[in-house]
C-alpha cells in the first residue's frame, strides 16, 4: 500500500482517539473557569497538531535534514501521547458499553432513560456519560504520560550499583575476593546526556574492580553511533583487563544496507571500536587469568539466542575448547536464553554466565523484595541472579536504553561481583 495512504489512515485513527478522549476531558473540566477550559482545549489540540505534524515530517522529510535526535523526539512524542490516551480510551469504552447495555435494557423494559444519570436529564434517546468514569479515564491517561516523562528526565541515567557475591565451589584461593564489574547494553546511539553517561562511568571506576565485563550491544545499529562516546568509555580500565563481547544489535540486522559489503564493513568498524576503547573483544574465544600457577578461564561468544527471532552467530564449542583445565570458567554471552539452550545442559563446568539483552524492558514495579516487569513474560531469566545446581547466570539490566529513551522502576545497572570460595 502507498506510504501516503498508510500515514493518512494512521493519522485518521489517531484523530479519532483524540476526539474520543476529548469528550472526557471536556466533562472533567466543565466546572472550571472559562479561561481554564480554553487553556486546556488549546493545549490538548495544540499537542495533537504538534504530534501529528511530527509524524508526517518523520515519514516525508529527508532523515539527514531532520537529524537523529529530532527523529527520536518525534517517535517518542507520538508514542507517549497515544500510549497514554489508550488507557483513557479503555475506561471510556467500559463506560460506553455500560450505557449501551442500560439503554437496550430500558427499551425492552419500556422504561425511559431518564434517571440513568440524574445530573443530566435525558431529552433524546442517548444516555449521558458517567462523569466519574470520564474523570477516571482522564486520570488513567495522565498517569502514564507523567510516568514516562519522569522516566526520561530522571530514570534514563539513574545509574545504580548492585553488589553480588558469587560463591564458587572450585574457586582457587588465589582468586578469592576477585572483584568484577559488569555493564551491558550501552546502546550509545540512544544517549542524549553526555554528562550523565560520564557520571555513570565514574561510578563504575570508583568501585575499583579488578576487571570489567561488557556483555554486548555497544550500539543500536551502526558503528559510528559510538564515536561521540569513545572518550568516555575508553576510561573504563581495570588492572586485569576489560573483556567484551557482541550483542544482537551490534550486527546491524535491524537497518537496510546498500549491500552485504556495507553491512560487513559496519561489523568490522564496530569490532575496531572495541579495540580503540582498549577492550579485549572475545568472539568465540577465551583468555586465561593466572595467579601462582592457578587458572581462571574467561570465555566470550558472539550472540547466541534460544529464541528464533534473534540471530545466532556464536559458537560456544569453539570458544570453550582448550579451557578444560581451568577449575573455574566465566562465560560472557549477551542473550540469557543461551543459558537454557546449551550452557546448563552441555557445559556443566561453566560456573557463571554473564548476560544482558533484556533491559528488564526498562520498566518495573518493585514492592518489598519483589519486582514485576513485562520482561518476565518474554524471558525465563530476565534480571538478576539465577542458579541451577552449581551453575549461575546473572542478567544485567543494562546501562543504556533503546526505543523509549527512559526507564521507569528499572534503573540502569552497574554490577559489581565478588568471587568467594564456597
Amino acid at each position: 500500500m502507498n506510504k501516503l495512504i498508510i500515514v493518512s489512515l494512521v493519522t485518521l485513527v489517531l484523530l479519532l482517539i483524540d476526539w474520543y478522549v476529548w469528550q472526557a476531558v471536556k466533562v472533567s473540566v466543565q466546572n472550571t473557569s472559562q479561561n481554564t477550559q480554553n487553556f486546556i482545549k488549546y493545549f490538548f489540540w495544540g499537542l495533537t497538531i504538534l504530534t501529528l505534524s511530527g509524524l508526517w515530517l518523520y515519514n516525508f522529510t529527508n532523515p539527514d535534514l531532520l537529524g537523529k535526535n529530532l527523529r527520536t523526539i518525534i517517535l517518542v512524542g507520538v508514542f507517549m501521547n497515544y500510549f497514554s490516551k489508550i488507557f483513557a480510551v479503555l475506561f471510556l469504552i467500559i463506560d460506553d458499553l455500560g450505557r449501551l447495555i442500560r439503554w437496550i435494557a430500558s427499551k425492552f423494559s419500556g422504561s425511559t432513560s431518564q434517571g440513568v444519570n440524574s445530573q443530566h436529564p435525558i431529552a433524546t434517546n442517548t444516555i449521558s456519560r458517567s462523569e466519574f468514569l470520564m474523570k477516571t479515564a482522564v486520570v488513567a491517561g495522565t498517569i502514564p504520560a507523567v510516568a514516562m516523562t519522569w522516566g526520561i528526565i530522571s530514570g534514563a541515567h539513574d545509574y545504580r550499583v548492585r553488589r553480588v557475591k558469587l560463591s564458587l565451589a572450585n574457586l582457587p584461593k588465589e582468586f578469592d575476593g576477585l572483584r568484577i564489574a559488569q555493564i551491558s547494553d550501552i546502546h550509545s546511539g540512544s544517549f542524549f546526556n553526555r554528562v550523565a553517561v560520564k557520571g555513570g562511568i565514574e561510578m563504575l571506576l570508583a568501585e575499583k574492580p579488578d576487571m570489567v565485563f561488557f556483555t554486548g550491544d555497544l550500539v543500536n545499529n551502526q558503528a559510528p553511533e559510538v564515536q561521540e562516546y569513545i572518550d568516555i568509555f575508553n576510561k573504563v580500565k581495570a588492572p586485569l583487563g576489560v573483556f567484551s563481547t557482541l550483542g544482537n544489535h551490534d550486527y546491524g540486522d535491524y537497518v537496510q544496507w546498500d549491500s552485504a559489503f556495507a553491512k560487513n564493513q559496519n561489523l568490522k568498524d564496530l569490532k575496531h571500536a572495541h579495540k580503540v576503547l582498549g577492550w579485549d573483544l572475545l568472539t568465540d574465544e577465551h583468555r586465561f587469568l593466572e595467579q601462582n600457577g592457578e587458572k581462571l578461564a574467561i570465555i566470550g561468544v558472539q550472540n547466541i539466542s534460544g529464541q528464533n527471532r534473534f540471530h545466532t552467530y556464536g559458537n560456544l564449542e569453539k570458544a570453550y575448547n582448550g579451557t578444560e583445565e581451568a577449575p573455574v570458567k566465566l562465560l560472557l554471552s549477551h542473550d540469557p536464553t543461551h543459558w537454557d539452550k546449551e550452557v546448563n545442559t552441555k557445559y556443566k563446568d561453566i560456573d557463571v554466565m554473564f548476560s544482558g539483552h533484556t533491559h528488564g524492558t526498562q520498566f518495573g514495579i518493585t514492592i518489598g523484595d519483589k519486582t514485576w516487569s513485562p520482561a518476565q513474560y518474554a524471558y525465563k531469566q530476565w534480571a538478576g541472579l539465577y542458579e541451577e545446581g552449581n551453575q549461575k547466570l546473572y542478567v544485567n539490566r543494562g546501562y543504556g536504553y533503546i526505543g523509549y529513551p527512559g526507564r521507569i522502576g528499572m534503573p540502569p545497572e552497574i554490577t559489581v561481583f565478588e568471587l568467594k570460595k564456597a
